[in-house]
């Protein structure tokens, strides 16, 4: 057990390493390439923060354990909204000021409930994967256009900025591509053996050590991004990285891993974990699209964010408590020796 614990908390250390020089990388070579700021930012980083999600889902359903794939998807969004944009706010307040972002506001929030249709039969087919990533594709399209448009929004400037502070020689990109995509599937595969053997050995399932574990170790990037964009005041590149990783995680991800092998969902997906992403990704929705104004997340909301992810992890433990105290204490004298 002690092993296990130790993959995954070097499998995370890896992953969140790895992802990040992935994502450096790939920016200075579409930079170099003569890409815009403002597409960089919303195709090319959103899809290397959404990296570890991606390829932990692909290796878990590659495993036959679809559950932790789905799990890792939907635990990262809801950790995305409630928990990162969460604390982000309660440092500084988040306004949004992007066109483009405001957006994609009501695009992730009707794919979400898209998703949810197709989940309404408790299976993820490889046909309903395959429409996944179709409108994955059509979206993909759609934002291309939009970040070639748009030269002057708001996040092309603050993407910009960042870029430029960050740049790095075309040799070393090319190598740290190739070199963070290697270890990007080595820690995924370190972290999903130790995750499936820690679920084995508490007597739950992969679902929940998906939802918890995997799924903030996951996000980590997309935390460490917002945090050090929010102060620096770059606030649409803050809620950006969210937006972009939770379309790439709703669509991509459960794409990719219903591709590799058909998930047999649990209604308690349906009740409890889908139900409550779809309600924080409105509530996403509500507060940065500016009915009446700019959007904006201020303290008093991100408290609230923080406050219902607290509550949500209180039920995920509740229900690893349910795996009964005998289960539990073996766990622990296995941590202990």
């Amino acid at each position: 057990m002690l092993v296990a614990i130790g993959a995954v908390v070097l499998g995370l250390l890896l992953l969140v390493w790895s992802a990040d020089r992935f994502v450096e990388s790939s920016a200075g070579i579409a930079l170099y390439a003569g890409i815009p700021p403002l597409l960089i930012g919303m195709v090319i980083v959103g899809f290397g923060t959404s990296a570890p999600e991606m390829v932990v889902s692909a290796i878990s359903a590659m495993q036959g354990k679809p559950s932790l794939a789905l799990g890792n998807a939907y635990g990262s969004n809801i950790a995305n909204i409630a928990l990162i944009l969460g604390l982000t706010a309660l440092i500084r307040p988040i306004n949004v000021s992007s066109e483009v972002l405001v957006k994609q506001l009501p695009i992730l929030f009707i794919l979400t409930l898209f998703s949810g249709f197709l989940l309404w039969d408790l299976c993820i087919s490889r046909s309903d994967a395959s429409i996944l990533l179709t409108v994955f594709g059509l979206l993909l399209a759609w934002t291309i256009v939009q970040g070639l448009r748009r030269r002057n929004d708001p996040f092309d400037a603050q993407m910009e900025s960042k870029l430029k502070g960050r740049a790095i020689s075309l040799g070393f990109s090319i190598l740290w591509l190739f070199g963070g995509l290697a270890l990007l599937v080595v820690s995924s595969h370190l972290l999903v053996w130790g995750a499936v053997e820690i679920a084995q050995a508490l007597g739950v399932s992969d679902l929940v050590i998906g939802l918890t574990i995997v799924a903030m170790g996951t996000s980590l990037p997309e935390l460490a991004s917002s945090l050090v964009a929010v102060c620096r005041k770059e606030h649409d590149i803050a809620i950006g990285n969210v937006i972009g990783s939770n379309l790439f995680n709703t669509l991509a991800v459960v794409g990719i891993a219903g591709i590799i092998h058909p998930i047999q969902i649990n209604p308690e997906i349906l009740y409890r974990d889908f139900s409550f992403m779809t309600l924080l990704t409105f509530s996403l929705f509500a507060v940065g699209y500016g009915f009446r104004g700019q959007g904006r997340i201020n303290r008093f909301e991100g408290a609230i964010l923080l406050v219902s992810y607290a509550a949500y992890a209180a039920l995920l433990i509740a229900t690893i408590r349910g795996a009964g105290w005998e289960m539990q204490r073996f766990f622990w004298l296995q941590v202990l020796i």
